[in-house]
């Protein structure tokens, strides 16, 4: 994806578990290993993170349980202290905000949503919608008109006056999503949102959230450990492991230049022919005969592989202007949906 501004920037970040962190880490010239944090008895949640978040993409946090992947999200939004490190936030360091200011950043321009959806059991959902907005002190005619609107645009028409005990799983989940939507953040961050909910409903509500992203283009960032609902989010991800950053790049880099074991592991299962594009797998030669056969280069796989197959031809790759970059055979697709099928068997 193009790099436009950074919405949020992580330099160097830790979060230690342990007696006076800080003047150990300074000890250690701000370069541990993870043999002398053990030694120590220092429990990295945070090692050593830089990352940016480019406004208005997705970027997807994975890793499994006990990974880092929530701790970073909490020093990113300043929930949790870091140790040591730098946050900038729209170009300010909000390791520097004042109290009052990290209040004003939280209340109009960062919107948060966990797995837990955190709902008043005694508000209904217009009011459970608008409860951030009055917390801003707006008048309680602009809030709730606010509010109309934002359940219009999740979808929860009809059911302002329900309360939470009288909605689906779903439904709950989207008034969650709605309230964090109220206050028009900047930059949005989910924590496993979807984690709990059932399989058909988790997938209604990634629908739901691409829906909405193609619509409010926000930034954000997104946790989860499942990785298909990472392909299905992610402009990028970033892999976390004992609190590190392994890798960050888009789902088709991750699968077919993963950076170590682990890398490879976490997305073997992943079907190939389904995520990667012609692009991604093409032959490029400085002479490139055109064949009557053309594909683009941002086809997946899997949409082109029954009439190159058949054809039993050189295929053609085009970019999107038309111009010839390369070309696809047919043992080129055979050799990524074998290597589905072993994956699976």
């Amino acid at each position: 994806m193009p790099k436009n501004s950074k919405a949020i920037s992580c330099k160097n970040v830790w979060k230690l578990y342990g007696s006076n962190p800080s003047k150990y880490l300074a000890s250690k010239n701000f370069n541990p290993t993870i043999k002398d944090l053990k030694e120590s008895q220092y429990i990295p949640a945070v090692f050593n993170a830089s990352i940016d978040v480019y406004e208005g993409e997705i970027l997807v946090i994975m890793g499994l349980s006990g990974s880092g992947k929530s701790s970073l999200v909490r020093c990113m939004t300043r929930l949790i202290e870091p140790t040591s490190g730098e946050i900038y936030f729209e170009g300010s360091d909000l390791l520097k905000a004042t109290d009052k200011e990290l209040i004003e950043i939280r209340r109009h321009k960062m919107g948060m949503v966990f797995q837990n959806f955190a709902l008043m059991p005694h508000r209904n959902v217009l009011d459970n919608i608008a409860f951030p907005l009055e917390v801003q002190g707006i008048s309680r005619e602009k809030r709730e008109k606010r509010a109309l609107e934002i359940i219009d645009l999740v979808g929860l028409q009809g059911r302002s006056k329900y309360y939470p005990r009288e909605l689906s799983g779903g439904q709950q989940q989207r008034v969650g999503l709605a309230r964090s939507l109220a206050v028009e953040p900047n930059i949005w961050f989910l924590d496993e949102p979807f984690s709990a909910l059932d399989p058909l409903i988790r997938k209604e509500m990634q629908n739901e959230f691409i829906r909405l992203q193609n619509l409010l283009n926000k930034t954000i960032v997104f946790i989860t450990h499942d990785f298909d609902e990472a392909i299905r989010l992610a402009d990028r991800i970033a892999i976390m492991y004992e609190g590190k950053i392994v890798q960050i790049g888009s789902a088709e880099e991750l699968i077919t230049n993963p950076s170590n074991d682990y890398v490879a592991e976490f997305t073997k299962d992943i079907p190939r022919a389904k995520l990667l594009s012609v692009g991604s797998i093409m032959k490029t030669t400085k002479k490139l005969k055109e064949s009557t056969l053309k594909v683009n280069k941002s086809d997946k796989i899997s949409s082109v592989a029954p009439k190159i197959i058949s054809s039993n031809s050189v295929a053609t790759v085009v970019d999107d202007n038309g111009d010839v970059c390369g070309e696809l055979t047919k043992d080129q697709i055979i050799e990524i949906l074998f290597s589905d099928k072993e994956n699976h068997e």
